[in-house]
C-alpha cells in the first residue's frame, strides 16, 4: 500500500500547530510534512518530532509575506537575494529536523511582465537552490500549484516539469506531483502520473472540487492510490485537503489499499 503522511498545514486544524503532530501519530501516521515550519523555532518542532516518533519528510522553502500577496519566490527577479537567503535558512531547518527534501514555490507573474523574464529567474535560482540542497544532501522539489485557487501562479501544471527538470540539470532535483493541482488543471492525474513517473519524487491528494477528504469529490483517487502501488512508486503520498469534519472521521482512505 501507499506509505502515507499528514499535511499538518490542512490536517488536524482542531489544534494548534504543535499539538497537530501528536494527533497525527494517534490518527496512525508515521511521517508528516507542512509548507511552513519558520512560524516556530526549529527546535520545538523537532522535539514533536521525537516525542511521537514522527518523520518530517517534506517543508517549502520561505515564501516571501503572505499577507502582502507573496506566494513563493522563485520566479521573481528582483527577489533574488530574498529566496536565497530562503534557501539557507531552509537548509538549517532541514538540519534539524532530518528532513531529506525540500519544496520550491514558483511565485506570481504579474500583469504585463515578459515570462521569459522570470523564467531565466526560476532557472537560475533553481540551479543555485538545487546545489546548495545537494551540498546539504537534500533532494530539492517543484510543485506546479493549479492557477484557478491561485491566479497568476507562475508554474500550474505538471507536464512541462519534464522540460524545466532537463533545463536545470540537477540530479537532486525531482516533481512535487500533486493530484489535486493536476485535476484543478484539467488533466487526467493518472495519466499524468504515469506519464512523469521517472521525474516524480513526492506525492500529495485531495479532492475535487472542494479540496476535501477523497470521496467528497470526483477523483477516482481509490484507483489513483492502487496505481501508485502498482508503480514501484516507493516515496510518501501526502494528504493535503481541507478536512470537511473533525480530522480523525476523515481517514477512511487509508484502508483502501
Amino acid at each position: 500500500m501507499p506509505r502515507y503522511a499528514a499535511n499538518l498545514g490542512w490536517l488536524f486544524p482542531e489544534h494548534p500547530f504543535l499539538e497537530r503532530f501528536g494527533a497525527a501519530a494517534r490518527a496512525g501516521f508515521k511521517a508528516v510534512e507542512f509548507a511552513v515550519p519558520y512560524d516556530h523555532p526549529a527546535a520545538a518542532i523537532a522535539e514533536q518530532l521525537r516525542e511521537h516518533s514522527l518523520e518530517c519528510i517534506l517543508f517549502n522553502t520561505p515564501s516571501g509575506n503572505k499577507a502582502k500577496g507573496d506566494f513563493g519566490l522563485a520566479c521573481r527577479p528582483e527577489r533574488v537575494h530574498e529566496f536565497r537567503e530562503g534557501v539557507a535558512t531552509a537548509i538549517e531547518y532541514a538540519r534539524v529536523l532530518k528532513t531529506p527534501r525540500v519544496n520550491v514555490i514558483a511565485g506570481l507573474i504579474k500583469a504585463g511582465e515578459d515570462p521569459r523574464e522570470l523564467h531565466a529567474a526560476f532557472v537560475s535560482n533553481l540551479r543555485h537552490a538545487a546545489r546548495e540542497l545537494a551540498a546539504a544532501g537534500l533532494q530539492m522539489l517543484m510543485e506546479p500549484i493549479n492557477n484557478v485557487d491561485n491566479p497568476g501562479y507562475f508554474f500550474p501544471r505538471n507536464p512541462p516539469a519534464r522540460a524545466l527538470i532537463e533545463e536545470v540539470g540537477a540530479p537532486n532535483f525531482a516533481l512535487q506531483c500533486d493530484l489535486y493541482h493536476v485535476a484543478m488543471m484539467g488533466d487526467d492525474p493518472a495519466a499524468v502520473f504515469e506519464d512523469l513517473r521517472p521525474i516524480i519524487g513526492h506525492v500529495q491528494f485531495a479532492d475535487v472540487p472542494g479540496r476535501g477528504e477523497p470521496g467528497t469529490g470526483k477523483v477516482p483517487l481509490q484507483a489513483l492510490f492502487a496505481q501508485i502501488d502498482r508503480s514501484g512508486y516507493t516515496g510518501w503520498t501526502a494528504a493535503e485537503y481541507r478536512p470537511s469534519r473533525r480530522t480523525e472521521d476523515t481517514l477512511d482512505w487509508m484502508r483502501w489499499c
